[in-house]
């Protein structure tokens, strides 16, 4: 899975496939390295433990296998925030497989 930075490269892009996020979160961090500068469209993300999570919604370019697709995703501006494969724009493009015995999460495109 990779990320498209705003300079036109391709990143590795290593998130927890979260069924149960919905949107994809990425670090402060990893936002920087794409070309990202904060601004004040900020906005809380709650969770499960109820916190609120500052973040702004960005459209990324991404890769999973060989679809690209651009789906929304919330950039966290702290960097304590895990890299989260959420369903928004995401999940309705593939049938997503897990073997648990084998290891392997397969990505089907619909």
């Amino acid at each position: 899975m990779y990320i498209k930075s705003l300079h036109g490269e391709w990143l590795p892009f290593v998130p927890y496939i979260d069924s149960g996020a919905d949107i994809t979160l990425i670090p402060f961090s990893l936002g920087i390295k794409l070309g990202f500068e904060p601004s004040k469209d900020i906005i809380d993300l709650h969770g499960v433990r109820g916190i609120g999570l500052p973040v702004e919604i960005r459209r990324v370019k991404m890769r999973i296998g060989d679809v690209e697709l651009e789906p929304r995703v919330a950039w966290a501006l702290i960097e304590e925030a895990p890299p989260l494969l959420g369903r928004l724009d995401i999940f309705d493009r593939f049938n997503i497989t897990f073997k648990e015995r084998e290891g392997k999460i397969i990505f089907e495109p619909i």
